[in-house]
């Protein structure tokens, strides 16, 4: 089988280091794919955004199935237009990819169907959207409504920082286009658990759930990010708080897509906060999570290219999905400086032994030397029985990858072991 991922992060090396393990694979190519991802997979020069680009390559190279991960191709069409071609594809299509195109559809979507999330108003208006927010406890959250590179949404403490905000997002147009439509929310508190799950559209398979740490710096300080690292599975996703997601929010939610004509296909992602009223949906992802992807695809057992298929042709109800017991840790190595300026350039190195276990997403191959060229340069995972295990195990690999202006939090799997231990 010939596959095509398109995508060029470090979730997309997770995914075809993942799929290269079905035996019926005979080769992948990755759209645009990066210097690390070269290693495993066939990297060809087409944005994930040129849909036509891409079905055209698609189309030329007779592919066998297309997995099409990141956010931008999904909202654009992608899916369709290759299945207009007759190509097959894991992942949504456009009508579907709105649950996380449009923050603004979501929350109706949630709102219409009952499924429990924070209190919510949209806005077109800048100034009717000024006037409300004077009426709001503090803090409150803004957010884009559309697509803004994971880094749509701003938390603000006082009325002040709120005002800044929406007049960024709908004057500045810090986000473009994404921020002239806003929705206004409550602050929720509690534990964040991710939770990716695998849909045909008419059953729902969550993945085993993951802590993601998304401030730069230790003790979660520092600017947000797109996530400085991972463990899976989250301590604070319990048997019993598990059952009430399925209940309350994960089916309701795939049978709301459903009765919309919006049938979701592929990885739904379920972004939630344990509230003290109980669970609570944060966000939803039209895809694999980054870099949730890096620990839970490890503790993987099943076949991940079969269960893609089952997604595609509705069987998945009749088709195994088994995750180790044990856990995983991701320590996420990125450039000094990062999320804001950073140098690009420098040489990485790995130890041999380690290479399986490093996902690549900002470096560039250049005279036969990786260089790093992002600001999430890549993910080095290791998995084990224990949490405590896996956190140390991911450290020790950590030592074993080097380049010139490395930085990386050094308290990945804290909070969740504090949380085991207590």
């Amino acid at each position: 089988m010939k596959i095509l991922v398109v995508g060029g992060g470090g979730r997309e090396h997770a995914v075809i280091k993942a799929i290269k393990k079905n035996s019926s694979v005979t080769e992948i190519y990755a759209c645009p794919g990066n210097g690390g991802i070269a290693e495993d997979a066939t990297c060809v020069n087409i944005k994930a955004t040129d849909i036509e680009g891409i079905v055209k390559f698609a189309v030329e190279t007779k592919i066998d199935y297309a997995i099409v991960t990141p956010d931008d191709p999904l909202c654009l069409g992608c899916v369709d237009a290759l299945s207009e071609k007759g190509i097959p594809c894991f992942g949504p299509d456009k009508k579907a990819a709105i649950i996380e195109g449009s923050k603004a559809f979501s929350k109706d979507l949630m709102k219409k169907y009952g499924i429990p999330t924070a209190k919510y108003e949209i806005f077109t208006d800048r100034l009717k959207a000024l006037d409300y927010l004077k009426e709001c406890d503090m803090p409150i959250v803004i957010k884009a409504d559309g697509l803004a590179l994971g880094k749509g949404v701003i938390i603000a403490m006082n009325l002040a920082e709120a005002e800044e905000a929406v007049n960024s997002m709908m004057e500045g147009k810090i986000f473009g286009e994404s921020g002239s439509r806003v929705v206004i929310e409550e602050f929720l508190t509690g534990p964040e658990i991710s939770v990716l799950s695998f849909t045909d559209g008419n059953v729902v398979v969550p993945m085993v759930s993951s802590m993601d740490h998304k401030r730069a710096r230790d003790n979660d300080e520092g600017l947000n990010t797109g996530g400085m690292g991972t463990v899976a599975p989250n301590p604070y996703y319990t048997e019993e708080v598990a059952k009430e997601c399925m209940e309350t929010i994960f089916v309701p939610t795939i049978n709301a897509m459903k009765a919309e004509g919006r049938t979701f296909k592929g990885c739904l992602y379920f972004g939630l906060m344990l509230t003290p009223k109980g669970p609570k949906v944060i966000e939803y992802n039209c895809r694999f999570g980054d870099p949730e992807t890096q620990v839970v695809l490890p503790l993987l057992e099943s076949d991940l290219l079969t269960i893609m298929q089952a997604t595609t042709s509705g069987t998945l109800a009749s088709t195994e999905v088994r995750f180790s017991s044990g856990s995983a840790c991701c320590v996420i190595m990125a450039s000094e400086g990062y999320p804001s300026s950073y140098e690009k350039g420098y040489e990485i190195t790995m130890a041999q032994e380690v290479k399986d276990s490093v996902y690549v997403a900002g470096a560039t191959l250049k005279d036969g030397k990786l260089l790093t060229s992002g600001g999430r340069v890549l993910g080095v995972t290791a998995t084990s029985d224990t949490l405590k295990d896996a956190v140390q195990k991911a450290y020790q690999k950590v030592e074993k990858v080097s380049f010139g202006n490395a930085y990386y939090r050094k308290d990945i799997g804290k909070r969740a072991l504090l949380k085991t231990e207590a």
